[in-house]
């Protein structure tokens, strides 16, 4: 199965009638694969030189995101890795065992510590059975929290104020809440979510005042994540494996982050005419814009202010567009042209050259 990060966070919207289902009933637990996670992280080697990366919302014994670091720890320079599980975890103790290391795993939330990988079983590599040896064998490495290991815990929050970087797929139902923690200890970050979480009043502004921004691997298309033993498998996208582990590939999956990243800067190449056809780009009601319904359709002669679909953070470049604002109009009201209302829009002008 894949990690075990806490509920997910948004990797479970677009649109997908049992993920909405799971979000009331606070059943948002989804597991990052190793996959996805190879694909994001490869962009940010540069990162983590002389770090130490914090894995708060993931069972070290499960989780892929730890398998990761763990195994990468001396190729990526790391300084140090932390993770930390909660405490009823369903499938903590699935994979890999609790014998001899110091951990009870009964039920409770428990912590590793790693700041030295080495190769412990003389195999010519280091590898999970080298993880495996320091887990069992550093009495420093391993130890069970004293709280449920929240995120919010305080406990959680001191090992946060001593780690550079934060990566995981944090709960989907307290998206709003463990970003606004992230900002308010100004760490750096590379989260997973949905796209539509750029939709909360407490997101929005931050991708308007460039303190965070998608990453580079995921601008459509869906991803799978493993989901708990008592997941309902009613999606068409839905499988189980030989091992009768379950699987769901989910809609709208992005990374969030404030790592920087070549593509951010890749600038988007515009092809469209407003002059041409002005027509086929109505001015809103409520404000001085226009609207553009597809990112493909954004014209490169048009100076002043236009409305464009969330997609188009996939490929926005802040040295080639200034992000205006989001979404209301100036009477405070959705953004409209006549007796329509756009689902959402971003607000943005072409930067002058």
């Amino acid at each position: 199965m894949g990690d075990l990060t806490r509920p997910s966070v948004g990797t479970a919207i677009g649109g997908n009638r049992q993920l909405h289902a799971a979000r009331r009933a606070r059943q948002d637990e989804f597991y990052t694969q190793r996959d996805v996670i190879e694909e994001e992280l490869r962009h940010y080697t540069k990162h983590f030189t002389g770090k130490t990366v914090y894995l708060n919302c993931d069972d070290p014994y499960e989780s892929e995101f730890f398998k990761y670091f763990a195994l990468k720890f001396n190729s990526l320079k790391l300084e140090r890795l932390i993770a930390t599980s909660y405490a009823g975890s369903p499938i903590a103790g699935s994979q890999m065992t609790f014998d001899d290391i110091g951990v009870t795993n009964s039920g409770r939330a428990h912590r590793v510590d790693i700041r030295q990988v080495d190769d412990y079983t003389g195999n010519g590599a280091v590898d999970m059975a080298d993880v495996d040896w320091l887990l069992r064998n550093d009495a420093n490495t391993a130890r069970n929290l004293t709280g449920g290991g929240d995120f919010r815990s305080s406990e959680c929050i001191e090992l946060l104020a001593q780690a550079d970087i934060v990566v995981t797929n944090p709960p989907f139902s307290l998206f709003r809440e463990y970003v606004a923690q992230l900002m308010e200890r100004e760490k750096k970050f590379v989260i997973l979510g949905n796209m539509n979480a750029v939709t909360y009043k407490e997101v929005h502004p931050l991708f308007k005042e460039d303190r965070i921004w998608y990453g580079p691997s995921i601008s459509s298309g869906d991803r799978e994540f493993g989901v708990p033993p008592y997941y309902p498998l009613t999606a068409a996208t839905s499988r189980v494996d030989e091992n009768g582990n379950k699987f769901i590939r989910v809609k709208g999956v992005r990374w969030f982050t404030n790592l920087d990243h070549k593509k951010r800067h890749e600038e988007l190449p515009l092809f469209r005419r407003y002059h041409r056809d002005p027509g086929a780009y109505p001015a809103y009601d409520n404000y001085d814009a226009i609207n553009v319904d597809r990112v493909r359709d954004i014209p490169e002669d048009y100076d002043g202010v236009m409305g464009v679909p969330i997609t188009f953070l996939d490929k926005y470049n802040p040295q080639q567009f200034e992000i205006v604002r989001f979404r209301k109009g100036d009477d405070g009201k959705d953004l409209r042209v006549g007796a329509k209302e756009p689902y959402f829009r971003i607000l943005i002008r072409r930067r002058k050259q």
